[in-house]
């Protein structure tokens, strides 16, 4: 593959990678080998990938600790970069009171005390081997805390003494406009969000107002939890404890297979899936770096190529935004 595509972090103006790496998987999903998971994030940094998408609850701090095993390895090898922009690593706080998603019904106090704010941040610096990390973001959130200044005022401290240089927000599954008060406070830096083939509503409202304030928007969930990777059956099951049980039901799975058999009706010859998912969401010029999980080697090679190949014609986009899918 040639060198990787760079897009502008908002009004940063940080270069990254238009596809960057999420170490969710590495850092605790059934089928994980650590060494393997090494392997890959130092393949990606080879191939010039240069945005690390990590969390204090990936394995309760394992994710970082992997990260920063990876760094140490690209670092301290002959190995070089394609490109020569820096590596971005960015982490995130988990809620205090450990309730995924976010309510509206919590407290700023129950979920991120700035105390809570703080202490997370140094055990991921500890476990990253970092002194400072590009981007720390909030794991959850609610708007109903966008006014009280406790958080904009822990988050501008972390700044000022040097422990993060920005800060970003990673938004509930399926409610991308739960965030635009905190982005209009002018703290938040970047925006995290679930936006794919199926899940195509934070296109709608969020996009165009992280594009006039100038907040990055870093895309998760690409692949809908691994459906769009064209890989999964309506008789699939996962390991005891594995959270693919429960974000894909025996009846919402079978769904999800049914409505990835239609996208592959669109499905040009000779391309995968996965490219296909990749280059939709590399389509939409409002996304600044997307963040698949890649636990193996030979996944980086596969998804990095999709930045070569660039955006989708404007055809094929039209008739992939028919099956975007409605979910709560």
């Amino acid at each position: 593959m040639n060198a990787m595509r760079t897009r502008t972090f908002g009004r940063l103006g940080w270069h990254v990678s238009d596809i960057g790496h999420g170490l969710w998987g590495a850092g605790g999903w059934t089928g994980s080998d650590d060494d393997e998971s090494v392997a890959a994030m130092t393949r990606a940094m080879a191939l010039g990938c240069t945005f690390f998408d990590t969390a204090l609850a990936y394995g309760q701090g394992k994710s970082e600790q992997l990260l920063a095993r990876a760094l140490a390895e690209f670092t301290s090898s002959s190995v070089q970069g394609l490109r020569g922009e820096p590596l971005r690593i960015a982490t995130k706080i988990p809620p205090k009171n450990q309730k995924w998603p976010a309510s509206a019904t919590s407290t700023l106090d129950e979920v991120f005390p700035a105390d809570h704010i703080r202490a997370c941040t140094e055990t991921s610096l500890r476990n990253l081997g970092l002194a400072c990390v590009d981007l720390q973001q909030f794991h959850v959130w609610s708007d109903t805390w966008a006014g009280d200044d406790r958080w904009q005022r822990a988050a501008d401290d972390l700044k000022r003494e040097g422990l993060v240089r920005a800060v970003g927000i990673s938004v509930n599954r399926w409610e991308p406009t739960n965030v635009i008060k905190a982005l209009r406070t002018g703290v938040v830096d970047s925006v995290q969000v679930v936006y794919n083939l199926f899940d195509q509503s934070a296109a709608d409202e969020l996009f165009p107002i992280c594009r006039e304030l100038g907040v990055a928007v870093i895309v998760r969930v690409p692949f809908d939890e691994g459906s769009l990777t064209g890989t999964l059956t309506a008789d699939m099951t996962w390991p005891e404890g594995d959270f693919r049980n429960v974000y894909f039901p025996p009846e919402k799975l079978c769904e999800a297979c049914r409505r990835v058999d239609l996208v592959r009706e669109d499905l040009p010859a000779g391309m995968s899936m996965p490219e296909l998912a990749l280059r939709f969401v590399l389509s939409n010029q409002d996304v600044t770096t997307i963040i698949p999980g890649m636990r193996r080697p030979r996944h980086v090679d596969a998804n990095l190529a999709a930045s070569d190949a660039g955006s989708l014609p404007p055809a094929l986009l039209e008739r992939l935004k028919r099956h975007r899918w409605e979910r709560t």
